[in-house]
């Protein structure tokens, strides 16, 4: 943690492309050294204890969250919700309260009015937000303020830093600062699940965590260099024959619409565009894409009154399928 905080506090100091140019030697040099635990480690897919399965017979969950960090990505907001919505998906939008950049209320009004979500993301998104409990506790008031204001109820810090046990602190029904196995991020130990679980809150309460469980876009575009969705067909394809929650965060600010020029900073929209169509064509009608929100009420309803859950006959042939033709990610 001592090297993380003395890299934000020199961040702002180093420009974009040298900060770029050196997380992507060090993420090339460490992904042979991961192959067996990302994108996919061995053990994640065991249901929790108690798992009630998704409702309706559907067979996995595929939930779409964005992290919006500047006003470019403010701007990509409009382009990318309507990408979703020609494929018939709904996503949550998170924005930052105090960043760089203004959070109109008539963009987060149009995104709820349209089925969509709105979450707060971080405070300041200067990697400091834990940098004491104390600390910690202040800043819980603004956030809790936001989301009062904003009708959220869901946060996500910045560089996925967390401390699950100070959320108690926020007036959330939900967290997505965690993944299942992402060996690139700042603090790397992962949740090793693909399934939400419960924070329990001495006293009673808490809140459901959300780990993403599809590599970050950022990861696999800007660091590793990859050319298509390939990884992401992978695991999401792995997760679907297991029933797991498929949750992915694509920045609005690294996307790269028609007419835009290219720059080291964007890639292709329709590598997310082929992806969300491929996830469409293959799975249809077995899939289940909540709101994060949705889906954290949906667990905790399922936590009052435990309830068994079973594919759909149709579904069922989609997950047979799927395990005959699987062959792994390499």
């Amino acid at each position: 943690m001592f090297r993380n905080r003395v890299y934000y506090q020199i961040k702002p100091l180093v420009p974009w492309s040298c900060r770029l140019a050196i997380r992507r030697r060090l993420a090339l040099r460490k992904r042979p050294r991961v192959k067996q635990t990302w994108p996919i480690i061995p053990g994640s897919e065991r249901p929790l204890e108690g798992w009630p399965g998704w409702p309706n017979g559907k067979q996995f969950a595929f939930v779409l969250t964005h992290d919006i960090e500047g006003k470019e990505g403010v701007a990509k907001c409009r382009p990318l919700m309507e990408l979703e919505r020609k494929l018939g998906f709904r996503s949550a939008f998170n924005f930052i309260p105090e960043g760089g950049y203004a959070v109109p209320r008539e963009l987060r009004d149009e995104m709820t009015r349209g089925g969509f979500e709105v979450g707060v993301h971080d405070l300041q998104h200067d990697g400091k937000i834990y940098r004491s409990r104390q600390l910690f506790a202040q800043k819980a008031i603004r956030i809790n303020r936001y989301l009062k204001e904003w009708g959220s109820v869901g946060f996500r810090s910045g560089f996925m830093f967390h401390r699950l046990d100070w959320l108690h602190d926020l007036d959330i029904e939900y967290d997505a600062s965690t993944f299942d196995t992402d060996p690139f991020e700042p603090q790397p130990e992962g949740s090793n699940t693909i399934f939400p679980f419960w924070i329990p809150k001495a006293g009673g309460g808490g809140y459901l965590e959300l780990p993403y469980t599809l590599p970050q876009d950022f990861t696999l575009f800007l660091l590793l260099g990859e050319t298509s969705a390939d990884v992401w067909v992978q695991k999401l394809d792995w997760i679907a024959m297991h029933g797991g929650m498929a949750l992915l965060d694509v920045h609005s600010d690294y996307l790269r619409f028609s007419g835009e020029k290219s720059s080291q900073r964007t890639y292709a929209a329709e590598l997310y565009w082929g992806f969300l169509e491929y996830v469409r064509g293959r799975y249809g009608r077995c899939l289940w894409n909540p709101l994060p929100r949705e889906l954290a009420a949906f667990v905790k309803r399922k936590q009052a009154t435990p309830a068994r859950s079973y594919l759909s006959d149709e579904c069922r042939r989609v997950s047979v399928l799927k395990q005959a033709n699987w062959k792994g990610v390499s």
